[in-house]
C-alpha cells in the first residue's frame, strides 16, 4: 500500500512538472470554479429563508408553538421580543395547517366552540351564563381585530340580570373596548361610528352611548363622526380619497372596455375630475290640485243657500230724496205683486300638501376629463415597424369617443348645465417607447449570466475529467512498460563456463545477488516463503 502511495506521489509530481505554466493555470482555475460552484450550491440549497409563522403572540401560544416545533426538529427563531416566529419559508403552509388542525396555538380564551367541545349535563346556571359572556367577549374581541389598523382588543361586557317580575324593566348593558392600534394609524371616515355600530348589534340591549372605547394612549373614540372629522387636514383627506376613487373607477372601465378594442398594452387612460363637496338640507312645501288637468281640488264640504219670496213689497220706506221728490214728504207706493229668490252654494275644496325635507349628495361631479393614448405602432418585426393608417386611426377614435361620450354624459350631474362631451375627451395616438406594465404576478426568472457561468464551470469540468482519464490512461501504460521490463531483466542467462553448476547453485547465486542489489525484494520473497511454510 505505501509503494502505491509512493508511485500515486511520484507519478503526480511528474505530471505536475511537465506540465507548462499555462495548463497549471488552466488546472488551478478550474479547480478554484469547481470549489466555488460546489460552495455556492451548498450555501444556496441549505440557508432557507425564515418567514413569519406566527405575529403578536402571547407568551401561553409562544411556549405553545415552541413546544411543538422542538418535537418535530423544526429549525426556528424568535423576534419582535418573543412575539413572532419565523421558520423556513418552504416549511410554513404544511406547518399552518398541522399545527392548525391541533388546535395550537391556544390562547385559552373560551369561544362558542367550547359549548359543543364541552357539552355536559352538570353545568349549573351560573356557570353556563359565565362561560356565555366569555365566550361573547372572545368572539367580539375577534371580530374587532379583524378590523383594518386594529392590531389586538380587549373586551368587557357587563350584562345585569334578567328582572323576576315581567312589569320591571330590563336594564341596558354596557362594555368597556381597549383596541391596540397600529403605529401612526388613524381612523378615517365612519370608522369608528361603524366599530359602536358593529358592538351594538353585536350584544343584545346595548345602546351605542354605553360603549366605551379607548386605545393602549388612553385616547378615547367619541361616536360622533363629526368631532373626528373636524380638522381641516381630515376634510382635505377624505375630499381626496372621495376624488381619487371616482378617477380609479372610471379609469378601470374605461381601460377596459378599450383594451377590448386594442389590446390592453395599447392604451394608456388618464381622468380628471372636478367635485362638489358642498353640503345642502332644504324643506320645500309644496301645494298642489288633485285634479291637475281641471286644476280643481277634492270637495270636502259644500254649503247651499236658497230664498224665496213673492206678493206686495212693505209699505213705508225712506222719505224720497230723488231729484223730483219733495223733501220729507213721503212717497207714494208704486209697483205690483213680485216674486223673489236667492240661491247661495259654498264649496271647501282640499288640496294636496307636500313636505319634502331635502339632504342632497355630500359629493357631485361637477366635471370630468379623460385623456387617452393609443399606442401607434400596428406590428413590429425587428426593426420593420408598420403604423396604424389614418383610416384605421379614425376607426379607432370615432370607437373611442363613443365610449367616453356615454361615461361623460352618465357621470357628470346635470345641474351644472349642458354637457358637451366632446369637449372633455382627448384622444392621441403615439409609439409607446415600451410596454405599459400592469400590476400582476411574475415567476422568478433565471438571468443569463447564470446560464453563462452555469456553462464555463460544466466545460471546466469536462475538461478536468479529461484530464485525469488521460493521466490514469498514462500511468496504466507507464506500469505496463515498467512491468515487461522487469520481467525481461529478472530472466537472467546463466553464466557460460567451462563447469556449468547445477540448478540449486544458480538459484543460491541468484538469491544472492538479489540481496545485494534489491534487499527489499528479497526480504519480500523471504516473507512469501515463510508464509507458505
Amino acid at each position: 500500500m505505501k509503494e502505491k502511495i509512493l508511485q500515486f506521489k511520484e507519478s503526480a509530481k511528474t505530471f505536475w512538472t511537465n506540465r507548462s505554466k499555462s495548463q497549471k493555470g488552466i488546472f488551478l482555475g478550474s479547480i478554484a470554479i469547481v470549489v466555488a460552484l460546489i460552495i455556492g450550491i451548498t450555501f444556496f440549497t441549505t440557508n432557507s429563508s425564515f418567514v413569519p409563522l406566527y405575529n403578536n403572540l402571547s407568551l401561553q401560544e409562544v411556549g405553545q408553538i415552541k413546544t411543538e416545533l422542538d418535537t418535530r426538529g423544526v429549525p426556528y427563531e424568535l423576534q419582535d421580543g418573543g412575539t413572532t416566529i419565523t421558520v423556513p419559508e418552504e416549511q410554513v403552509d404544511t406547518l399552518l395547517v398541522d399545527l392548525a388542525g391541533q388546535g395550537i396555538p391556544n390562547s385559552g380564551n373560551i369561544d362558542y366552540s367550547f359549548f359543543s367541545e364541552n357539552a355536559s349535563w352538570g353545568i349549573t346556571d351560573n356557570e353556563f351564563s359565565m362561560i356565555k359572556l366569555d365566550a361573547m367577549q372572545t368572539e367580539l374581541a375577534n371580530l374587532i381585530k379583524g378590523v383594518q389598523g386594529i392590531e389586538n382588543a380587549k373586551v368587557m361586557i357587563n350584562m345585569p340580570k334578567d328582572p323576576v317580575f315581567v312589569s320591571d324593566a330590563k336594564q341596558p348593558g354596557s362594555a368597556s373596548i381597549v383596541i391596540n392600534t397600529q403605529p401612526g394609524y388613524e381612523f378615517q371616515g365612519n370608522q369608528i361610528d361603524s366599530l359602536y355600530h358593529l358592538v351594538s348589534k353585536a350584544v343584545p340591549n346595548l345602546p351605542p352611548e354605553n360603549i366605551v372605547i379607548m386605545n393602549q394612549y388612553f385616547e378615547y373614540f367619541d361616536r360622533n363622526s363629526e368631532n373626528t372629522n373636524s380638522s381641516n387636514q381630515d376634510a382635505y383627506t377624505y375630499q381626496q380619497t372621495v376624488k381619487k376613487d371616482i378617477e380609479q373607477d372610471i379609469k378601470r372601465r374605461v381601460q377596459q372596455m378599450i383594451g377590448a378594442m386594442v389590446g390592453p398594452e395599447n392604451v394608456v387612460v388618464s381622468v380628471t375630475s372636478d367635485i362638489d363637496f358642498t353640503k345642502e338640507n332644504r324643506t320645500e312645501e309644496i301645494v298642489e290640485p288633485v285634479d291637475l288637468e281641471n286644476m280643481e281640488g277634492v270637495p270636502v264640504s259644500i254649503e247651499t243657500v236658497h230664498e224665496t219670496y213673492s206678493g206686495n213689497p212693505p209699505v213705508g220706506g225712506v222719505e224720497g230724496t230723488a231729484g223730483e221728490d219733495i223733501t220729507n214728504y213721503q212717497a207714494t207706493e208704486t209697483g205690483e205683486n213680485g216674486e223673489y229668490e236667492l240661491v247661495k252654494e259654498t264649496i271647501n275644496n282640499e288640496y294636496n300638501r307636500i313636505r319634502k325635507e331635502i339632504v342632497e349628495s355630500p359629493y357631485k361631479v361637477r366635471d370630468l376629463g379623460i385623456q387617452v393614448a393609443v399606442d401607434s405602432v400596428k406590428d413590429k418585426n425587428g426593426d420593420e415597424i408598420q403604423y396604424l393608417s389614418g383610416a384605421d386611426q379614425d376607426a379607432v377614435r370615432s370607437g373611442i369617443s363613443s365610449i367616453l361620450n356615454s361615461v361623460i354624459s352618465t357621470s357628470i350631474d346635470k345641474e351644472y348645465g349642458e354637457i358637451q362631451p366632446e369637449e372633455k375627451i382627448s384622444i392621441v395616438f403615439q409609439e409607446f417607447s415600451g410596454e405599459t406594465e400592469f400590476p400582476n404576478t411574475t415567476t422568478p426568472v433565471i438571468p443569463l449570466w447564470m446560464y453563462i457561468v452555469g456553462g464555463l464551470l460544466l466545460l471546466a469540468i469536462i475538461i478536468l475529467v479529461y484530464l485525469l482519464i488521460r493521466k490514469r490512461k498514462t500511468e496504466e501504460d507507464e506500469e505496463i512498460v515498467e512491468e515487461t521490463i522487469s520481467s525481461e531483466t529478472t530472466v537472467e542467462v546463466p553464466e557460460i563456463g567451462e563447469n556449468q553448476d547445477s540448478e540449486a547453485i544458480s538459484r543460491k547465486k541468484q538469491l544472492e545477488k538479489m540481496a545485494k542489489d534489491k534487499p527489499e525484494d528479497f526480504a519480500k520473497l523471504l516473507r512469501s516463503w515463510i508464509s507458505e511454510d
